[in-house]
């Protein structure tokens, strides 16, 4: 694996993982007793990617804000009034709701934008990764995607970098198809959307990294070996990033 501190854009490094686990604790245990199965699919969680985020994290010496609850519970990668923050059952519950995001999602709001804010009054400039990963098949549909880079197309720091990312990738591992804003669109409804709302475009990159399961559920040193060269591939982007967009403490650029 690549070494930490491999640039200058290492030290202004944030990772999260909103869905690394699909834990429930013993107080709501009861609503989920007959929902095992849908606990362990992609409903619950997102398979592989807490393991990526601290890949990253280890590599780039990078603060990594993660989450082991399950997003049945409370999804916090969803902004609070969204139809699908919470699981069915639960959703019907105004008091349970609000304890619930009480208790696990505003701490994970609040420490990542600390983290968040933190690198950009240190740096002048966070880049911030959201480690995911995507079912192949959804409703049917086969995705194409291997790999897919998120980021709003409005944001030309979060543009640049996908791109620079996208040819290391290519670069790297020219058999998988790497994909901007696909699976999904990098400006939907999101923990990096909250964070645009808030930060200007000068001082806050967020892009979210969304791997293909088939990948990660490969027997053998396959998984192993591609987070390897994800974590490789971004070292070599965020160098080309770095080189074109100099970090500064003075704003603008």
């Amino acid at each position: 694996m690549a070494e930490g501190n491999a640039n200058d854009d290492s030290h202004n490094l944030v990772i999260t993982c909103e869905h690394g686990g699909n834990r429930i604790p013993k107080p709501y245990t009861e609503f989920f007793k007959d929902s095992q199965d849908l606990l362990a699919s992609h409903r619950g969680f997102d398979p592989g990617a807490l393991s990526m985020a601290k890949d990253l994290a280890a590599t780039f010496a990078a603060p990594l804000v993660s989450a082991t609850v399950s997003r049945l519970l409370v999804d916090l990668n969803r902004s609070v009034g969204h139809p699908y923050l919470h699981y069915k059952a639960i959703s019907k519950q105004q008091g349970l709701r609000d304890s619930i995001v009480k208790r696990y999602y505003q701490p994970y709001r609040s420490q990542a934008e600390h983290r968040v804010r933190q690198a950009i009054a240190d740096h002048g400039r966070v880049i911030h990764l959201s480690s995911h990963s995507f079912t192949p098949e959804l409703y049917g549909k086969v995705r194409k995607a291997d790999i897919g880079l998120l980021y709003d197309p409005l944001r030309p720091y979060e543009v640049a970098l996908c791109q620079q990312w996208k040819l290391a990738l290519n670069a790297c591992a020219p058999e998988l198809n790497v994909r901007l804003n696909s699976p999904y669109k990098g400006y939907g409804d999101g923990l990096t959307t909250w964070f645009r709302q808030r930060l200007s475009a000068e001082t806050y990159v967020g892009i979210e990294l969304e791997i293909n399961q088939k990948h990660i559920f490969k027997a053998g040193r396959y998984w192993p070996t591609l987070r390897k060269v994800i974590v490789e591939s971004l070292v070599m982007a965020l160098a080309k990033f770095g080189q074109d967009h100099p970090l500064r403490q003075n704003l603008p650029y």
